[in-house]
């Protein structure tokens, strides 16, 4: 079958359609099902804008116009659903639209789900003669000019309206007959649907009776990613894509912005806002990303990874997260030790997906997925009754300061009501499952009553003994970003729930951590970022003078201090413990350029910009109470991992380096 999508632009979207059309171009898809308003036409400056959005379109994909909404001066009813007081205005609206514009496409929709109340008012027309005529009249034209008419599909599928059009001979006349299909997103489906084989079949059945040449296309069909189930997207896409019809356009390209109303009104229903295979502000969701690296093949090959097992002779360890850079270790870990694993991740993460296709490849039914968002609190509470794990790792969340300034509510969302999402699912367990959370050192702010002396390549505190032992535990919680808030929420959530429920839980409130698997940014994962970075021979935004100072711990000490952790969580229960490379691992961001620039025998291209908000000029911690507790303690030191990070990457993500070049 052949792939589009859908996309409707406003007039103005200038900025959009070219968004929309460089995504197209990244995900490999070539064809576009758009709308042309006949009322937005006939408004102030609508001409000028088709004059511009047409051509536009038709030279960057295979267009596919659908034209509907009656100008309110033309209609029966004043309003964009009604029949025009003459039937043949549409007809004549097409010719029009065939001689201006008809060279940048070759088949033409007529009209949008007829039977929905919102795009035609059949309540006027309860016979269907008014809409039957106006849709034959311009149908015959499209044919006779060599053009392809379409008709446009009903939404909910009816097979009695389609056999009215039948009998009104309109089926005779249509190249094809759109269906539109949205199983599991809107209800009115829920109750009826059987499957795209059962339901396209039975729409070709009715075709068959008056034209059997006709093709069907779905001409809309998709799933809201609004509970973060993107995997689940890209599951329902395949699925799609394996129905018996000749061609799908998936509704849409792009979620809709906040601020736009649909049909029904101002966020009406919050799962029009989260249809597209790409985020408003564009950045790609798992299917796009997934058509992007590979096309229908890639996102086969992620879409059809494991389900959860149904008998178990172990009850499983469950990672929130456990797709992502420390999750996926983790799991490895647990599944070397011949554990069964279930990893709970939303996928929305860029390539964390190539770590749950290497689990599922080399453990098989051991590494279950379970591809669920946080947010989605009545899914998590039955997806953890049906796992019933023996032990929960909460490391899901969005790790980003700057992406908690940019969007606190979806910081919040992700971080604090996720956690307590989950910590509502345990407790309605009550069989006292354990937990350890991930959390993080900005819970103790920007430290900024420490006064340290920035001498040299680094920053340290005056205090000689907070330099020698690092921040411990007894450091009064102090949030100062809306990423430390959400994080210290989730903190203080689950160390209450140890206290208030007796639910047997822990905190690690972790350092840098780095090592292989991580996807390193500018926001989260500098250590990594920076390599990556140096690598591609690319430059790096150092923000400030180079002087912060983190202790880094190795994924692999990281991982240790879990389990440890998890071994111990009856003695542990509701105390919070730092997480990092101590005194020993405490390095600068100069200091690591420097090493870098050793690894890879070049210097590293950098760039300066001014101080982040929240940012700590010091940060070590003392892991003083972790080590006298378990007996953990690092065991690599940071040029060992570092080094080893560097050859991970060079043998798994970037290849083809280029040397890189100094800024001026």
């Amino acid at each position: 079958m052949s792939l589009g999508v859908v996309e409707w632009f406003r007039p103005g979207e200038h900025d959009r359609v070219e968004k929309v059309l460089a995504g197209l171009q990244a995900t490999g898809l070539r064809r576009l099902r758009t709308h042309v308003s006949w009322a937005d036409w006939h408004a102030d400056g609508g001409g000028e804008w088709y004059d511009w959005l047409i051509p536009r379109l038709g030279e960057a994909v295979e267009l596919l116009p659908c034209v509907h909404y009656t100008p309110p001066s033309l209609s029966r009813n004043g309003r964009t659903t009604g029949a025009p007081k003459r039937l043949r205005d549409y007809a004549d609206f097409i010719d029009m639209l065939l001689t201006r514009h008809g060279q940048h496409f070759e088949a033409v929709e007529l009209w949008n789900e007829p039977n929905n109340l919102l795009d035609w008012d059949w309540r006027a027309d309860a016979e269907w003669l008014w809409f039957s005529e106006m849709i034959g009249d311009a149908a015959h034209w499209v044919r006779e000019r060599g053009w392809k008419p379409v008709l446009g599909g009903p939404s909910p599928f009816d097979p009695a309206w389609l056999d009215l059009m039948g009998q009104r001979g309109l089926l005779q006349m249509m190249h094809a007959v759109g269906f539109h299909g949205f199983p599991g997103t809107w209800d009115s489906e829920a109750a009826h649907w059987t499957g795209w084989a059962d339901h396209v079949g039975e729409m070709r059945r009715e075709l068959d009776r008056y034209n059997p040449a006709a093709e069907i296309w779905i001409t809309e069909a998709g799933y809201s990613t609004w509970c973060g189930d993107e995997l689940e997207q890209a599951r329902r896409l395949v699925d799609a894509i394996d129905a018996p019809a000749d061609r799908l356009y998936w509704y849409g390209y792009s979620d809709l912005a906040a601020d736009i109303a649909v049909q029904e009104g101002l966020w009406f229903d919050p799962r029009h806002y989260h249809l597209g295979i790409a985020r408003a502000d564009g950045r790609p969701k798992l299917a796009a990303r997934l058509l992007a690296e590979g096309g229908e093949a890639r996102l086969r090959a992620i879409a059809g990874l494991g389900a959860p097992a149904v008998r178990r002779a172990r009850r499983p360890v469950l990672i929130t997260g456990g797709a992502g850079f420390i999750g996926a270790n983790l799991a490895e870990s647990f599944l070397n030790d011949g554990r069964e694993v279930v990893l709970l991740d939303n996928l929305s993460r860029a390539g964390v997906e190539e770590n749950l296709e290497d689990l599922t490849s080399r453990f098989g039914a051991k590494a279950q997925t379970l591809p669920l968002d946080l947010r989605d609190g009545r899914s998590v509470r039955s997806a953890v009754a049906e796992a019933r794990p023996e032990a929960v790792i909460h490391l899901a969340a969005q790790t980003a300061v700057t992406t908690s300034l940019d969007a606190p509510v979806d910081d919040f969302d992700v971080n604090a009501r996720g956690t307590l999402n989950l910590l509502e699912a345990l407790r309605a367990l009550g069989d006292r499952t354990p937990l350890v959370f991930a959390s993080t050192n900005k819970v103790y702010g920007d430290l900024a009553d420490v006064e340290v002396s920035g001498t040299g390549d680094a920053s340290l505190p005056l205090d000689a003994a907070l330099r020698d032992r690092g921040v411990d535990e007894d450091r009064p919680l102090q949030f100062r970003t809306p990423y430390g808030c959400s994080k210290g929420v989730a903190d203080q959530y689950v160390l209450d729930y140890a206290h208030s429920y007796g639910l047997p839980a822990a905190v690690l409130r972790m350092s840098c951590i780095y090592g292989p698997r991580q996807f390193g940014t500018e926001d989260q994962g500098w250590v990594a970022h920076f390599l990556i970075r140096a690598l591609e021979g690319r430059p790096v935004t150092i923000f400030g003078d180079g002087r912060q100072v983190r202790d880094v711990l190795e994924v692999g000490d990281a991982v240790a201090a879990y389990r440890a952790v998890l071994d111990g969580i009856e003695r542990f229960s509701g105390r919070a413990f730092n997480l990092g490379g101590g005194p020993a691992n405490a390095i600068s961001l100069n200091r690591l350029v420097a090493e870098i620039e050793r690894l890879t025998g070049r210097p590293m291209a950098l760039a300066h910009e001014a101080t982040r908000a929240g940012d700590q000029p010091w940060f070590v911690a003392d892991t003083t109470a972790l080590a006298d507790v378990t007996g953990w303690m690092p065991r690599t030191g940071w040029r060992e991992g570092v080094g080893r990070l560097h050859g991970w990457l060079r043998a798994h993500r970037v290849t083809g380096a280029q040397p890189a070049r100094l800024s001026a």
